[in-house]
């Protein structure tokens, strides 16, 4: 993932920061609860393709 690409990134619905989670290929938004897929390389950033965190996922995310 680009770093500069990252920085740039907030999530569609909240507009706050993002996290990079490399093992599972995608853009966390501990906000929104919900984690973008990165296919092929290119972040989806589209509402309706996150999947919902689970409170374990987030609380993984606190630590």
């Amino acid at each position: 993932m680009d770093k500069h690409l990252l920085e740039i990134l907030v999530c569609p619905v909240t507009k706050g920061p993002l996290i990079y989670d490399k093992e599972h290929a995608e853009l966390i938004s501990k906000a929104a609860r919900l984690a973008y897929p990165i296919r092929d390389g290119i972040p989806v950033m589209i509402e309706e393709e996150a999947r919902a965190l689970t409170d374990e996922e987030l609380e993984t995310l606190r630590n």
